[in-house]
């Protein structure tokens, strides 16, 4: 029970912080940090997988409620939920596994926290950006785009964890 006040916490927290925050910057339209990816990133590494698809359909779909982006956040957070089981594969180890059930720079360390949130971020990013365009005309100013932006909301996720991790 302990753990679900936590989550319900860390969902409303992020919310607010993009809502009330990261909504109102952007440089230059190429720059747009999306931090509430981070509750995905966060979700426990033995939670099934249709749960985690319905976590990240109710997260996209609540930032959709208030960014007036019908749809769009949905999508994205749904293809980073589909892709999340396949990234931990890809960067999972042994001794993460062993080391806790939840990713964090503490139990992890800040290398495979890095390589994992940029993963998870990098895929969210393109679907929410190609999803938003929805046509080929810009693609590379598109991917740009992405890309600034991934680095970007990592960057802030990984400050965030680094916040949360020193309390």
């Amino acid at each position: 029970m302990n753990k679900i006040i936590k989550y319900i916490i860390l969902f409303a927290c992020l919310l607010l912080l993009q809502i009330l925050l990261f909504n109102n910057i952007q440089f230059s339209g190429y720059i747009n940090p999306y931090v509430y990816v981070m509750f995905i990133i966060m979700l426990p590494l033995g939670m099934p997988e249709w749960l985690v698809l319905l976590l990240s359909f109710i997260t996209g779909f609540t930032v959709d409620m208030f960014a007036g982006t019908p749809g769009v956040h949905t999508a994205a957070t749904v293809m980073a939920g589909f892709a999340r089981p396949y990234l931990l594969s890809l960067n999972i180890t042994s001794e993460a596994i062993s080391a806790s059930s939840t990713p964090s720079i503490k139990n992890n360390g800040v290398r495979w926290f890095i390589v994992f949130s940029l993963s998870v971020v990098l895929v969210h990013h393109l679907t929410l950006f190609y999803v938003e365009v929805f046509r080929f005309s810009g693609f590379f100013r598109t991917l740009l785009r992405a890309l600034l932006s991934t680095l970007f909301t990592t960057f802030f996720i990984v400050m965030i964890e680094l916040f949360r991790s020193r309390r």
